[in-house]
Formats: structure tokens, C-alpha cells, sequence
């Protein structure tokens, strides 16, 4: 459930990765994170996620890299567009050829930061320096995030839309219907039994939980019928 400082999902974030790279048998992962770099995505990377132990090379700490999710930068340079050419066909065509130059070309995002200061020098602007400003600046004080003709050479991914997409299964869809109100206590059991019914892990879930709990008649009343709460999640 939402939370000021989403401290319980990042404590929880944190145990998964610690849990799957400590179990992990195979060649040793690239680990990829993909953010909007906004203040929480990168206070997590600097307080936690570079500070992590890897657990087969002691001593060491884990190597990520840090994409910045590109349809996120996207929206920036339709800013810087509409500052320097106002609503209009001129924006959109610049736009996007600036998407395509920052996705496909080497050293793309210093070829959309030099067009753009060009464009400025030359003609001016048409919106706000501030919006200007504020988009530029953006992109400029991230560019070692936003390599993106190298991610995909290596086949990393450079959009977080599959997350996206799976918090508005999870969480939207069932979470903002019609008339809906939640407090924290009742939605988070909600939340947490619709992860598991999705994931596929609702059987050894409930084992699990009735193993650890001292009750032999609820384990054997539950454990020849379906869980009662399975049609909440």
C-alpha cells in the first residue's frame, strides 16, 4: 500500500533481490535497474543498491547499471520542444527526430542537448525558459543513464513499462474500482493475497502459512477445501 517513504516496500524489494541472488545456481546475472531516476528510485540506488553485498564473490559488492527509463526522457524532450517551437507541427517533428537520434545513435543524448541549445541560440524560444530549463537540465545532469544505442546493443532493456504494466494488474484494477476506499491494514491483505494468487504461488503460500501456525483443525479444515479468502484476491 502506498506509504510516505515507501519504506516497507524497500525493505521488501531488498529481501527478494538478497533471497534470489543468494539461491542463484546459474552463470552470474546482469543486473539492470530501470528507473524514472526520481527521488526515491535513486535514493534506493545510492543507499542500498550500491551498498549490496554480493553473496558469491565475498567482499564485493554487486554491479548494476542504472537505466533511466527512455519513454520518461521522451517526455523531456517534448518539453524541450514545445519551449523552443510552442504546440505545433514544427515541436512534434523536431521531437521526434530527437527520440529517434537519443535512441539509436552513439552519443545520442549529447546530439539532442547540443540541437537543442543550437535551436535556443538561434531563434530563441517560443514557451518558457523555465519549462526550457527545467527539461534540459534534467537530461543533461542524467546522460550516464541514458546510453540508450549501447543498452540495446546488449540487449538490456530500456523501458519500465512491463512493471508498469504489472502494478496496474496487481494493484489498480483491483484497488480503485467504483466507490472503493481502503485503509492501510485492509488493503495491504488484499494486495499481499492478490500477488500471490497472480504469481502462481498461492498453494505453497497457503502450506506455508498454516504450517507455521499452531492450529491442526484450521490446517485440516482448510486443507481439504479451497482457501476461503481466494476470491478477495
Amino acid at each position: 500500500m502506498p506509504e510516505e517513504g515507501q519504506h516497507t516496500l524497500t525493505d521488501q524489494l531488498t529481501s527478494l533481490i538478497q533471497a534470489v541472488l543468494t539461491e542463484w545456481t546459474g552463470p552470474r546475472p546482469r543486473l539492470v535497474y530501470v528507473t524514472d531516476a526520481g527521488h526515491h528510485p535513486t535514493e534506493y540506488y545510492e543507499k542500498v543498491l550500491c551498498r549490496m553485498a554480493d553473496p558469491r564473490r565475498p567482499g564485493r559488492y554487486l554491479a548494476w547499471e542504472w537505466v533511466l527509463d527512455y519513454y520518461h526522457a521522451c517526455e523531456y524532450v517534448s518539453k524541450l520542444a514545445e519551449a523552443l517551437f510552442g504546440a505545433g507541427r514544427a515541436a512534434g517533428a523536431w521531437a521526434a527526430k530527437m527520440r529517434r537520434w537519443l535512441r539509436d545513435k552513439p552519443q545520442g543524448i549529447y546530439r539532442v542537448l547540443h540541437s537543442a541549445a543550437a535551436v535556443r541560440h538561434r531563434r530563441g524560444l517560443v514557451g518558457l525558459a523555465r519549462d526550457y530549463d527545467t527539461a534540459y537540465h534534467y537530461l543533461r545532469t542524467r546522460t550516464s543513464h541514458l546510453d540508450y544505442p549501447s543498452y540495446r546493443r546488449r540487449h538490456l532493456p530500456i523501458g519500465s513499462g512491463v512493471t508498469e504494466a504489472c502494478c496496474k494488474t496487481v494493484f489498480t484494477q483491483r484497488m480503485k474500482q467504483s466507490g472503493m476506499s481502503w485503509d492501510i491494514a485492509s488493503g495491504q491483505a488484499i494486495v499481499t493475497l492478490r500477488v500471490a494468487y497472480l504469481s502462481g504461488v498461492w498453494e505453497s503460500v497457503r502450506e506455508a502459512y498454516l504450517s507455521s501456525k499452531d492450529c491442526p483443525d484450521l490446517r485440516t479444515q482448510l486443507g481439504n477445501r479451497e482457501h476461503p479468502l481466494k476470491n478477495a484476491a
